[in-house]
C-alpha cells in the first residue's frame, strides 16, 4: 500500500479532531463532541487562507490515518532564513508502529527543503517519551529548552 499526502479538506475535520483527541494529553485538551466545535472550523479556515501554513493528511489504504501542520516562518536570524515548524503530528492509533510516522516526517522535511528552509523544528510534550525517541531517531536533537505560557 502507498502512503500518500494531500492538503486537508474541511470534510476531514471530524477525523482529524478524533486523532488529536486519541491519547491521554489530547483527551484533556481537545473537544471531540459532535457537532464539531466551531473553533476547529475557524482555525481550519485561517490555516487554509495562510500561504505559510499547510494542514496535511496522510492517506493509507484509502483511509485518512495521519496528519501534521507545516508552518513556514521567515526569520532575520541565520542570515534571514526560513524555518519550517511542524505541529500536530498524529498517526491513527490503529496504524502506529508500521513506519507511517517516519514516512510522513521524511516527506515533511523534503517539503521544507523544497520551500528553501534551512531548519525544521518541532516540539513534543515531555510526557510523550515514545514521541521524543521517535524524533531523535529521525535526527532531531533537543538543542533548546522550550517555554510556553498558557493564556
Amino acid at each position: 500500500m502507498e502512503f500518500t499526502f494531500r492538503e486537508a479538506e474541511e470534510k476531514d475535520l471530524v477525523q482529524l479532531v478524533a486523532m488529536l483527541s486519541d491519547d491521554v494529553l489530547g483527551a484533556e485538551r481537545e473537544d471531540s463532541k459532535q457537532p464539531l466545535n466551531d473553533k476547529y472550523i475557524q482555525a481550519f479556515e485561517h490555516i487554509e487562507r495562510d500561504p505559510n501554513n499547510e494542514l496535511v493528511v496522510g492517506v493509507y489504504s484509502n483511509q485518512l490515518v495521519g496528519m501534521l501542520q507545516l508552518t513556514f516562518i521567515p526569520y532575520l536570524t541565520h542570515v534571514g532564513s526560513w524555518r519550517c515548524l511542524i505541529e500536530g503530528v498524529r498517526i491513527h492509533s490503529d496504524f502506529r508502529g508500521q513506519g507511517l510516522g517516519e514516512q510522513m516526517l521524511i516527506w515533511a522535511i523534503i517539503c521544507a527543503k523544497e520551500k528553501g528552509c534551512n531548519l525544521v523544528q518541532l516540539t513534543s510534550d515531555k510526557k510523550r517519551p515514545d514521541a521524543l525517541r521517535f524524533y531523535e531517531k529521525l535526527g532531531f536533537t533537543a538543542t533548546h529548552e522550550g517555554f510556553k505560557l498558557k493564556l
